[in-house]
């Protein structure tokens, strides 16, 4: 053990997660500026499969889990994953060396893209999971633990921009490839340095090895009594998932992929929910986890723009020069992971000044307050950029105060609702309704690429329409996620006194 108190196998992780969120923000920085500027995609196709990527991200996890779970342990899980994702970003590098033949650049991106959704779902779900195992059940540091493992990922968020936007957004299509080799780097350097330090510090107090094999769970009780689900009520979820399916394609016509997504979204929780297990308490607190998972959708929905329409925003309407120098549109992309830093103690501080005064705001309110804060950074740049000709570019301070408001709201809403979910889950289904909570935001990434696929392009011959809401600027583009925060945020306010009663006392 450290000086800190804290084990040193902390401090491994914190640093290997660190270089892989540097290799995943870093992609992402100059992601849907490589498809516009050097392979030359139109915005609407780029945000579309910026929204698969994305969403996608968000679902694998469930297999890395379960295959960590059941075969692998979390150590080699991590390795594979890690030795995929860096295959994933070679691949985007050789995409854009080779950018001018088209025949081989998107091939070779899709290819780097599918590498790096499968690697992430090894990866993501089971180096967090070894942070807790390094304390002894019920030990008090392992908040202040995830609190340091949670620097670690904004660290590298922050850094990632700044190093992969230097290299590959410099207005020279032929750069990008140094951005997505600087970002494989980043992913090679997060799993030499795991690899070659595990055995040493990734270890329980008593010093045995952390992640090496499968938990062998022992069923008693209700548990080892409870009964596989019967073939018909199998046949019938199989069947409900088919029909949702046909309706996203053929209906509202989401592609392949977003009804996917979609459909494993709804039907995922509504099969849990209906286990005829459940207690009358535990259904009404799993429903609260369905509602704020409904609302975070349309949170996480507009945050994610930073990777997209906001990201063209950037690049094409914000006034970059800083002291006589263009700043890379990339770099708007650290602005959330250094207020994170910075904003995080403070409002640690002030959620307890305000428990203990029982001032403290109940949990669906604070969630409310996060897409109020939301609402009212898009209100911001809306207003800036109102009756302004499209040849103008705005001060880069509009864009600054969106990114703050929205840090603001991601403060109020992300650790609040991850604790919910740890709250009033049933331990039987509590890994489940976590999988149904992160699927609420491979829903929002999906549906984040599709409102950025409205982003208004004076070059296309009609203006796209949303809701029947024709976008005919950035004024109107930016108010469609102001009402639609907006109106979700007011909406969870009025039912917070009922999603307080479905709790039964989990605050």
């Amino acid at each position: 053990m450290n000086s800190s108190g804290h084990p040193k196998g902390l401090y491994l992780l914190f640093f290997t997660e660190m270089w892989e969120r540097f290799s995943y923000y870093g992609m992402r920085a100059i992601f849907t500026l490589f498809m516009i500027k050097a392979l030359l995609l139109d915005k609407a196709l780029a945000s579309e499969i910026y929204g698969n990527y994305t969403g996608l991200v968000y679902l694998t996890p469930l297999i890395g889990g379960y295959m960590a779970d059941r075969y692998w342990g979390n150590r080699r899980a991590i390795l594979v994953g890690g030795i995929l994702m860096a295959i994933g970003h070679f691949c985007m590098f050789l995409s854009a060396a080779n950018y001018n033949d088209i025949a081989f650049a998107q091939p070779m991106l899709f290819l780097g893209l599918g590498f790096l959704i499968l690697g992430n779902g090894f990866f993501k779900p089971n180096i967090s999971t070894m942070v807790g195992q390094l304390y002894p059940a019920g030990d008090q540091r392992i908040d202040a633990a995830f609190t340091i493992f949670y620097m670690g990922i904004n660290l590298g968020a922050f850094l990632a921009p700044l190093v992969c936007g230097s290299l590959g957004d410099t207005g020279n299509p032929a750069d990008f490839q140094w951005g997505f080799l600087a970002a494989c780097v980043g992913m090679i350097v997060s799993i030499f340095t795991f690899e070659l330090l595990k055995n040493k510090l990734i270890v329980t107090p008593e010093g045995a090895g952390i992640g090496l094999v499968p938990e062998k769970k022992i069923l008693t009780g209700h548990d080892a009594k409870a009964p596989a689900m019967p073939l018909s009520q199998r046949l019938a979820w199989a069947v409900a998932t088919l029909v949702l399916f046909a309706m996203f394609y053929y209906l509202m016509d989401l592609g392949l992929i977003g009804s996917s997504i979609f459909s494993i979204t709804i039907i995922g929780p509504a099969a849990i929910i209906a286990d005829k297990a459940l207690s009358s308490i535990e259904k009404k607190r799993i429903g609260v986890i369905y509602i704020l998972a409904f609302f975070v959708i349309f949170f996480w929905a507009a945050f994610e723009q930073a990777g997209a329409s906001l990201t063209f925003f950037a690049e094409e309407q914000t006034d970059r020069n800083l002291l006589g120098t263009e700043i890379p549109a990339s770099f708007f992309q650290s602005i959330n992971a250094v207020l994170i830093i910075i904003l995080a103690p403070v409002f640690a501080v002030i959620w307890t000044f305000l428990g203990q005064r029982d001032w403290e705001p109940s949990s669906p309110a604070k969630q409310a307050l996060g897409l109020l804060f939301l609402s009212l950074g898009y209100c911001v740049i809306a207003f800036g950029v109102k009756g302004i000709d499209p040849a103008i570019k705005v001060s880069m301070m509009w864009l600054f105060s969106l990114y703050l408001l929205h840090t603001i709201g991601e403060l109020c809403l992300s650790p609040i609702g991850l604790a919910m979910v740890v709250k009033l889950a049933p331990a039987k289904f509590a890994s489940l309704l976590m999988g149904v909570w992160f699927s609420s935001m491979a829903a929002a990434s999906k549906f984040a690429g599709i409102l950025s696929a409205l982003y208004p392009d004076p070059s296309l011959p009609a203006a796209p329409v949303f809701a029947g809401f024709e976008i005919a600027g950035l004024y109107e583009f930016f108010m469609i996620f102001v009402i639609l925060s907006g109106i979700a945020s007011l909406i969870l306010f009025a039912l917070t006194q009922i999603l307080q009663k479905m709790m039964h006392g989990a605050q």
